[in-house]
C-alpha cells in the first residue's frame, strides 16, 4: 500500500515536495513513478526512479525543475518540485512496479494522489 502526500496550493514559481511512503518491507525492490491526472485530462508520466536510485527518468515538462530520490530505510520516495507553473496543476499520484517504465497501465500499486494547485 503506498501513501502520497504533500501537495498543496502554491503560487508559481514556488517549489513543493511530494512524499510515496510505503508501509511493506518490500518497497526498497520496487521502482516508483509518479504520475499526474489533470481534470478533462488523461493521466501521464512525470518521473521514476529505480530501485537501487541509480536509473531516473523524467518528462520533458519537467526536466530541470523537478527531481527525484529515494531513502530505502524509511521506505519513502520523494519527488521535490521547483519553479512551479500553473499547468503543473493536477493530482499527483505515486505507483510501484517491479520494472521501469513510462506507461501507467504497467503499474502493480498506487497511491490516493494527492491535489497540487499553482496559481498564476
Amino acid at each position: 500500500q503506498l501513501e502520497d502526500s504533500g501537495g498543496g496550493l502554491v503560487q508559481a514559481g514556488a517549489s513543493l515536495r511530494l512524499s510515496c511512503a510505503a508501509s511493506e518491507r518490500t518497497f526498497s525492490s520496487y521502482s516508483i513513478g509518479w504520475f499526474r491526472q489533470a481534470p478533462g485530462k488523461e493521466r501521464e508520466f512525470v518521473a521514476y526512479i529505480g530501485w537501487r536510485a541509480i536509473n531516473t527518468n523524467f518528462a520533458d515538462s519537467v526536466k530541470d525543475r523537478f527531481t527525484i530520490s529515494r531513502d530505502n530505510d524509511k521506505n519513502t520516495v520523494h519527488l521535490q518540485m521547483n519553479s512551479l507553473r500553473p499547468e503543473d496543476t493536477a493530482v499527483y499520484y505515486c505507483a510501484a512496479n517491479t520494472y521501469l517504465s513510462v506507461y501507467s497501465g504497467e503499474y502493480d500499486y498506487w497511491g490516493q494522489g494527492t491535489q497540487v494547485t499553482v496559481s498564476s
